[in-house]
């Protein structure tokens, strides 16, 4: 017999419904507590403020109580009185009142008015029924779907809509947070000063690796949603894996400067609806090594490169990377991954290889495109906050900036742009002119003499020289701080983003 069926009593028989005993029990409710509720706010509307933050008419099992408690809010939200004689008035006119009861029961409720001091821990106890009320009605909802109800959900989507399901009843009307003293506010202020003080180049957030990237942005700060975006090519992934390498390096030496022998918590999650883990693995490898992808994976490489490529990743294998290649995962999935992750090996940072990929959360399904990729900002913004790590979402652009002259990025080419633009903290765009240069090498055929074609090809060659090895990263929105162009290294063969610095050689820059 195991855990389930020990649930039945010897003689009982299961519910026709499926969950055991619930036709013969009542929901979770209160009467005497909506009745104590009302009472008090009838006899003193200053018992408003008490319960005005979390409690809604929806959430009183009588719809008698609910309706009266919608009333009272109103009123006192327009600044009158809400008494027996003004609700007896308003229903009256309204021809409600027959339906609350009558003047009898408004004046039966002064009696079970137990005293306004009390009125926070009533609407407690009415919220808690109310929730109770809904984890009912969501059981119900599980256990109808995993009986077939809706068939065109797997077992897996059904354990993701219910998870869904249980976050947002969870977080939607939650008493928690509020207001916090401005003294508190100014503490934390300052120590975000103090971090950046102390820290070489001024550094308060979590550091990219990227000198110039750290210096405009002042590292990754937690509860933040970073859009990095950009056309094919332009090497979106690999500069979210370098700033994500970075981020796990800055992580261990954070923890080693306090320890050396500390166990580091606080690694890095990538997911990589595009690429396999092994795949990104190879690029890191390849930029850390020195040794080009391309011929690591066509076994096109000498003894002396393997070698290098074995030793680096023996180096690389403490890094406190996390790879999830998981394709076209949903919002409430990676949700889960994170809090996992976090709560066993520590969470600093968030990289969504790209945001397109994903799926809302199972069950639901948004009308049009544009509401879907938005569930999915605001589902990302979210897990930002909850978690209070930054989170960095690739974004691929519209078609549109290859029609432009100048093909930097604006913020009008992101696809579905108004919801990724509300929704995030910093917008980032790479761009590289090497790429779109190489498409405009001068052909002799479109010349009319040698003189203009070889005058053509010369200064293309110059730009090309001008342009070799460089990108730039626009940075066109920044909630807290200023936007501008950070100008990055950058080498192709091996996918490697890095600091330029224009009058040192590039090797000596990791």
């Amino acid at each position: 017999m195991n855990a389930f069926d020990s649930l039945i009593q010897p003689g009982a028989e299961p519910s026709g419904n499926g969950l055991l005993g619930l036709s013969q029990r009542l929901p979770p409710s209160n009467v005497e507590a909506e009745q104590a509720l009302l009472g008090a706010l009838l006899a003193n509307n200053k018992a408003y403020e008490r319960v005005s933050e979390f409690l809604a008419a929806e959430h009183f099992a009588d719809p008698i109580h609910g309706r009266i408690f919608h009333a009272v809010q109103r009123r006192i939200e327009a600044g009158q009185l809400a008494d027996v004689v003004t609700l007896r008035a308003e229903f009256e006119h309204s021809g409600l009142l027959d339906e609350v009861g009558g003047p009898a029961y408004l004046t039966q409720l002064l009696t079970a008015m137990v005293g306004i001091i009390n009125a926070g821990e009533y609407g407690r106890v009415i919220y808690d029924c109310h929730l109770r009320r809904q984890l009912v009605d969501l059981g119900e909802v599980v256990v109808n779907r995993a009986f077939g109800a809706e068939p065109e959900l797997d077992g897996k989507a059904q354990l993701e809509a219910a998870e869904q399901a249980l976050f947002d009843l969870a977080t939607d009307g939650t008493t928690e947070g509020g207001m916090v003293t401005f003294e508190k506010a100014l503490a934390e202020a300052v120590n975000l000063a103090e971090r950046a003080f102390s820290t070489p180049g001024g550094v308060s957030g979590l550091s990219t690796g990227l000198r110039d990237v750290d210096s405009k942005l002042g590292g990754l700060h937690p509860s933040d949603l970073l859009i990095l975006a950009g056309r094919p090519a332009m090497g979106k992934t690999a500069l979210a894996v370098k700033i994500g390498f970075g981020a796990a390096q800055a992580v261990i030496r954070e923890a080693r400067d306090k320890d050396p022998n500390a166990v580091v918590r606080g690694g890095v999650a990538i997911f990589s609806l595009e690429m396999s883990a092994d795949q990104l693995a190879t690029r890191i490898l390849s930029e850390q090594s020195r040794v080009s992808g391309d011929r690591i994976r066509r076994g096109d490489i000498a003894q002396r490169d393997f070698d290098k490529f074995v030793e680096v990743s023996r180096e690389l294998s403490s890094i406190p990377l996390f790879i999830d290649d998981t394709p076209a995962i949903t919002i409430s999935a990676l949700r889960t991954r994170c809090r996992r992750l976090m709560r066993t090996k520590g969470l600093s940072l968030i990289i969504v290889d790209y945001l397109q990929l994903m799926r809302p959360a199972a069950g639901t399904r948004p009308e049009n495109r544009v509401q879907e990729i938005s569930q999915i900002t605001q589902g990302l913004k979210a897990i930002a906050k909850e978690l209070s790590v930054p989170v960095i979402a690739l974004s691929q652009l519209s078609r549109q900036v290859e029609s432009r002259e100048d093909k930097r990025p604006q913020l009008a080419d992101l696809r579905e742009s108004g919801s990724i633009e509300q929704d995030a903290d910093v917008v980032m765009f790479v761009y590289r002119d090497e790429y779109y240069l190489a498409q405009k090498m001068p052909k002799e055929l479109n010349f009319d003499n040698n003189e203009k074609y070889t005058e053509a090809l010369d200064k293309w060659q110059k730009d090309m020289e001008q342009a070799h090895n460089k990108a730039e990263l626009i940075v066109s929105k920044q909630r807290h701080g200023p936007t501008g162009t950070i100008r990055l290294f950058f080498e192709g063969e091996f996918t490697r983003f890095g600091d330029l610095d224009q009058t040192h050689d590039q090797d000596n820059y990791e």
